[in-house]
């Protein structure tokens, strides 16, 4: 029996800032002239990002007005790893309670009290005790409940929560687990003009997103997520194309130009071996959850497996209105999914990625179930058991009808 995903919640801080403004911002901050500050503008125009968010104001204000960054012409003194840190602590809690209260307010019949294990994800700031048991002793949670924290992957990182949670479900049929993915991304601005840094500056924002992950659908009529497989792959060519190291003036990302081309060689072969072993073909998927890391990658995919914009319209909806929040994304695209969702998707598979630091690619195959009543009539739905071998026919009807 699958387990399931749902009730998604998110937060962003409340500092909502135009892609435009924080190019200025970066411009002003790396003293460019008048060539390289065109130059800017223009990559951050065809990002296909229009706005970010921040728990910082000052990338939408004029030097003179910060209240985090030095307000002095070369930012100087450069804020610490320190000072960085104690922003993540201060802010962090706040953002992921928005978003556990956004999550539990879709299952206003599940009690706190029964939530059997808590999975935080961050990679944007770490401390202890930390933000495990801040969220345990905020929300009141049992003091047994059993919690795991997973630091410092990068953007693939809620899909090992993801993992993590279906292997408690699997092996006890009364799990519940809460996920709270935590991403301060802006702290960690570089004051560097390489290449690297002014793409990485050019997409990331803050967000939080929760979600609730159980053996049985969840108690209530909206749509969830059945957990049916994962794969993982690894380019290890990209190791230093996309890497996350803790400097001196916060924590430093490489994102070099290359990460499409290894994306691209590697995509085919990542989604064949999570769909080989499965009833369930490429051309059957309805609903993509792509991580977007960036507009690039995300055409990188379409021309490579096939894809149209419209496939995507999920992860693209995502970047335009929060730009890469690095692990909270992928939540961030299957809240869209499940917010778009009609009885007609009941059974309808779901593919996601998300792609991070080594270079690791993580893949996993997902069902829209809407209801236990709707359930019944998945298999019709869907139509995708027509051109299957007889002998997987069996092992179709069961991706395509499980219910609790």
């Amino acid at each position: 029996m699958p387990s399931y995903l749902g009730a998604v919640g998110t937060a962003n801080p409340v500092h909502r800032i135009a892609q435009p403004q924080i190019a200025e911002f970066m411009a002003q901050a790396l003293g460019f002239g008048e060539a390289d500050t065109r130059k800017l503008r223009a990559l951050y125009r065809v990002s296909g990002i229009e706005h970010r968010y921040s728990v910082l104001p000052d990338y939408g204000r004029a030097n003179g007005e910060y209240t985090f960054f030095p307000n002095t012409p070369d930012l100087e003194p450069f804020p610490s790893v320190g000072q960085r840190m104690a922003a993540y602590r201060r802010e962090a809690l706040p953002l992921a309670m928005e978003a556990v209260r956004n999550s539990l307010v879709q299952v206003p019949d599940v009690d706190l009290g029964s939530i059997t294990h808590l999975v935080t994800v961050s990679c944007t700031g770490m401390y202890a005790p930390g933000l495990d048991i801040e969220l345990v002793q905020s929300l009141g949670l049992r003091p047994d409940v059993r919690r795991t924290c997973v630091n410092f992957m990068g953007c693939y990182a809620a899909v090992n929560a993801v993992k993590l949670a279906d292997a408690f479900c699997l092996a006890d049929a009364q799990a519940r687990v809460l996920i709270v993915s935590v991403e301060l991304c802006t702290l960690h601005f570089q004051k560097s003009p390489e290449e690297d840094h002014l793409v990485s500056n050019a997409l990331f924002g803050d967000g939080a997103a929760a979600c609730l992950v159980q053996a049985r659908p969840l108690p209530n009529e909206a749509p969830s997520l059945a957990l049916q497989a994962f794969h993982c792959g690894l380019e290890p060519d990209g190791h230093d194309d996309m890497a996350w190291h803790i400097n001196d003036f916060g924590f430093e990302m490489t994102l070099s130009s290359y990460v499409p081309k290894l994306i691209q060689r590697g995509i085919r072969s990542l989604t064949d071996g999570l769909l080989n072993s499965l009833p369930v073909q490429l051309g059957d998927v309805r609903h993509f959850a792509i991580h977007p890391g960036g507009r690039k990658i995300l055409e990188t995919i379409e021309t490579e497996l096939g894809l149209t914009r419209a496939d995507n319209r999920h992860a693209y909806r995502v970047l335009r209105d929060y730009g890469n929040m690095s692990s909270a994304t992928v939540l961030f695209v299957l809240r869209d999914v499940l917010a778009h969702a009609t009885p007609a998707d009941n059974g309808a598979p779901v593919l996601s990625f998300a792609f991070g630091p080594g270079l690791t690619m993580e893949a996993m195959l997902l069902q829209l179930t809407v209801s236990s009543e709707q359930l019944a009539a998945g298999s019709e739905q869907l139509g995708i058991t027509a051109h299957l071998p007889q002998e997987k026919m069996s092992r179709a009807a069961k991706l395509l009808t499980t219910n609790c």
